[in-house]
């Protein structure tokens, strides 16, 4: 049952508080305006009937007097071999001036990980031709290599010669608080270095709202997992998790949280 209440408490930051009752954690909301302007939330904490949630657009000009609606389901991404060659927000809208995927499968994000029986053990070699990861940190199918690297090294341009050169059948690139030109930079290396058919972008850039940065991992790795299901091999690249770090740290303190 789709539930519906009028009036928000209280909204700090990008945090909006409406009293409910029968909503789960996780769950989506759609917040709309008196004069009709619509805008997504997700709950984030519920407190007995006090329910926080991240409006994805931001609280800019979102009313006390708005109206929120529950879905009834955790926020979802679309699901289908379409998918490769566009370019995504952090919220899965289009990028790339393209038509969204209406009539493709939603999948959940964040929810619980595929059945471990259908994984393989880690074995399989994934050659990056990067030799000092290749013999020094070989990646491997069904693991994560992560690379730390100080303020100011070029570690998008690592990732990006990686993408290229990776023996994998798709890439699907997660952005996450990229500068406008990070963002260019990934999608023309790819386009001129002919692997943009094969790949997908979650693109959050630090002009968008800071809560859509949480949702870029999820959405990535769930599309991810749909594909290897089918016997893919997939190569994710999340840069960087430092602004994911950030955003966390700016939602908890806008919750008074530690």
């Amino acid at each position: 049952m789709i539930k519906t209440y009028t009036g928000i408490t209280n909204i700090i930051g990008d945090i909006a508080e409406v009293h409910a009752e029968g909503v789960s954690f996780g769950e989506l909301a759609q917040l709309t305006n008196p004069n009709g302007e619509t805008t997504l939330a997700q709950v984030i904490r519920i407190d007995r009937t006090k329910v926080s949630m991240q409006v994805f657009n931001g609280t800019k000009g979102l009313s006390t007097e708005a109206t929120v609606r529950f879905l009834n389901h955790p926020m979802q991404v679309k699901y289908s071999d379409q998918l490769l060659g566009r370019i995504f927000s952090g919220s899965g809208v289009p990028m790339d001036g393209k038509p969204a995927l209406e009539n493709a499968p939603a999948i959940d994000i964040g929810g619980p990980s595929v059945n471990p029986v259908k994984r393989i053990i880690p074995l399989n070699f994934i050659e990056t031709r990067v030799p000092m990861v290749d013999v020094f940190n070989p990646l491997v199918e069904s693991q994560k290599l992560p690379i730390f690297s100080e303020a100011g090294e070029p570690y998008n341009e690592l990732l990006a010669r990686i993408g290229l050169q990776a023996d994998a059948d798709i890439i699907i690139l997660g952005g996450i608080g990229l500068k406008f030109d990070e963002y260019i930079f990934f999608k023309e290396t790819f386009e001129n270095g002919g692997v943009m058919d094969r790949t997908l972008m979650f693109v959050h850039t630090a002009a968008d709202p800071v809560v859509e940065r949480l949702l870029v991992p999820d959405m990535a790795l769930a599309v991810a997992e749909q594909f290897a299901i089918e016997g893919k091999r997939v190569l994710v690249l999340l840069t960087d998790l430092t602004a994911f770090a950030d955003a966390l740290k700016e939602i908890s303190v806008a919750m008074e949280q530690v």
